[in-house]
């Protein structure tokens, strides 16, 4: 069985590894943001879509923000029920649980999904003007050119309160749900990718927001971010 398991995720870690490199001025400009739970990456990566669509030039493509909606857009391009995206949480599951949902018809395994988010989130990444938030989208696009990579972290302390205020939880409770997700994360993306996010050679730049707020964080990731897409992919972002 672990010896299944582990071919399977060897096969959706070589979907990625395939020629998926983009050259200069062939590629619109676009970034991933991985985050810690809490650290703010919504609120960044929204505000980030703002300052880069105002650096363009007017009638431009629009910028935007995909995250679960990646998936239901992959679950679509493979004539899926968009209801599956409800059933894949950035985490991995056991192969017990993968044959069980694949047998009783809940949703196909995790190594037919995975493979053809990726599939997508190349896509996208690649047309570009896009942020793309988790599901391992930093490893995934790291050899596209045109893709900038920001890793948004912050104290525990800081983001079990911001989880906290946010879904109106108790200190316990949002210390258990940051705690889930962080590991779910790092589960997924080792499982599929073999890959830590916490690699800080990943990232041209990592973003501490316990000392920058939401809007200075944006601030300073779109500077660093439009500085790079003029030279990697000659876009005219201002």
């Amino acid at each position: 069985m672990e010896k299944v398991l582990e071919k399977s995720g060897s096969f959706v870690a070589s979907q990625f590894r395939s020629p998926a490199e983009n050259r200069p001025g062939l590629a619109g400009p676009a970034g991933t943001v991985s985050h810690q739970t809490g650290a703010g990456a919504h609120e960044v990566a929204q505000r980030l879509t703002e300052l880069f669509q105002a650096a363009e030039p007017k009638g431009s493509t629009p910028w935007t923000v995909l995250d679960r909606q990646l998936v239901e857009k992959a679950l679509a391009e493979h004539h899926l029920p968009a209801e599956l995206a409800k059933k894949m949480p950035e985490d991995r599951r056991s192969y017990l649980d993968e044959i069980l949902d694949d047998l009783f018809g809940l949703r196909p395994p995790s190594w037919v999904l995975v493979p053809q988010v990726v599939e997508t989130m190349l896509q996208v990444a690649s047309a570009g003007h896009v942020v793309l938030i988790g599901r391992g989208s930093t490893v995934v696009t790291a050899r596209l050119q045109n893709v900038f990579h920001v890793r948004l972290v912050a104290s525990l302390a800081v983001r079990v309160g911001r989880v906290q205020a946010r879904h109106g939880l108790s200190l316990e409770e949002a210390t258990r749900l940051v705690e889930k997700e962080d590991r779910g994360r790092r589960r997924y993306t080792q499982a599929n990718f073999h890959t830590r996010l916490e690699t800080e050679l990943l990232y041209p730049l990592v973003v501490n927001t316990d000392h920058l707020p939401i809007v200075d964080a944006a601030a300073v990731i779109a500077e660093a971010a439009i500085r790079f897409f003029r030279r990697n992919t000659g876009a005219t972002i201002a």
